[in-house]
């Protein structure tokens, strides 16, 4: 097995370089920064460093081989040539998911059968069987075709990375967890100043506001697929958790204010801090967002308001966006950022924005409007 090999990390559309700084700061040296997809050289301790850590990714892949198909049997060929048997026991379960965008081999079903052929034809003339149980751990192979261009990964996450385990609850139209760190991170907002949510819904931003100031991975309480596999130590996990837990700065001060319209979200929201581990401190409000927590002195306000696709309809959305030019007017020294698809915010919000940034909420493309004071 080499010492090292290609990771992969996806990231939302906009966030690469948010991403591309995280991996940095772990110690890691980022090869190829691409729309949508960060790829750095690492080995199994990164693995688990990586896992535990990012705030910003969507799952950890380790890529196995990179291969023009332009037809099935050059898929299979190219398949058959990685080394599968240092990383998939006799036992081990492979299943094959993924994904094929205007490329010959169109058919991802196919796609997926030949691939898991090709993969049992390797391992069979590695452990001399014909036959494989998968009763064990389970490796998901992951395959990505974009213009004929295959390429092979495994999948160490599982359950995406945006999925920290806090939020069990839920309510209507909710943000990732990552995409809410990315807001965070732009904001550059260190816990040194007043954070305020006017709009909070299940309190995804406020949390990931409080798990950053105080620097608590965001992987620390959840369990990830590659810690069943053979083929990896794994006290490399236990060992980045004991990292991880030594780097927090509990001691940290922090002023984070959140509220709703909705008694129902709030409550959720609260339970949610609660399972982060970070409820002691947000203060957390029922009311309307006229009546929001205000400051005068440096501060972020940042929210995630309705943009009239999932949550109210299109005019009153805009009643909203001008409601809120008035109460945000009043944040003189503090920096607004607001994410919203609706592509006339400006106009109703009474201003234009100082910056804008395109980001994706799920598949939908929006713009996070800056304003830096005022």
């Amino acid at each position: 097995m080499p010492a090292k090999f290609d990771i992969a990390i996806p990231t939302f559309f906009g966030t690469e370089s948010i991403l591309a700084y995280e991996a940095t700061a772990l110690g890691y040296e980022v090869g190829e920064v691409t729309d949508g997809r960060v790829i750095l050289k690492g080995d199994w301790e990164a693995v688990a460093l990586l896992n535990v850590n990012l705030r910003c990714g969507e799952r950890v892949l380790i890529r196995l081989g990179s291969f023009t198909a332009e037809t099935f049997e050059e898929l299979f060929q190219g398949v058959a040539s990685l080394p599968w048997e240092e990383f998939i026991g006799v036992r081990d379960q492979f299943p094959v998911t993924g994904s094929s965008l205007r490329s010959q081999l169109h058919s991802v079903p196919a796609c997926q059968s030949i691939i898991k052929k090709a993969v049992v034809r390797r391992l069979s003339r590695a452990y001399g069987l014909e036959h494989f149980e998968e009763s064990g751990s389970k490796l998901i192979i992951r395959f990505n075709i974009l213009k004929d261009r295959c390429d092979i990964y495994l999948d160490t996450s599982g359950v995406p990375l945006y999925k920290r385990g806090y939020r069990l609850e839920g309510v209507a139209a909710p943000m990732r967890e990552t995409l809410a760190f990315a807001m965070v991170d732009i904001s550059r907002w260190r816990g040194d100043r007043p954070f305020l949510d006017p709009f909070c819904g299940s309190g995804t931003i406020p949390i990931e506001a409080a798990l950053y100031a105080l620097n608590i991975a965001p992987g620390l309480k959840r369990r990830f697929l590659a810690e069943s596999w053979d083929c990896m130590d794994k006290s490399l996990w236990a060992d980045a958790r004991e990292e991880a837990v030594e780097n927090q700065n509990l001691a940290a001060e922090t002023h984070i204010f959140a509220s709703d319209i909705d008694p129902e979200a709030v409550e959720t929201a609260k339970a949610n801090a609660r399972r982060a581990g970070v409820a002691d401190r947000i203060k957390f409000t029922v009311c309307d967002m006229a009546k929001a927590a205000e400051f005068r002195e440096k501060g972020i306000v940042m929210c995630n308001p309705p943009y009239g696709e999932r949550l109210m309809d299109k005019k009153s959305c805009e009643t909203l966006y001008r409601n809120m030019g008035r109460k945000f007017s009043r944040y003189t020294e503090a920096a607004k950022l607001i994410l919203t698809s609706h592509e006339e915010f400006e106009k109703f919000y009474g201003r234009p924005a100082d910056k804008r940034r395109k980001l994706y909420n799920g598949m939908l493309k929006c713009c996070l409007y800056q304003y830096f004071r005022g």
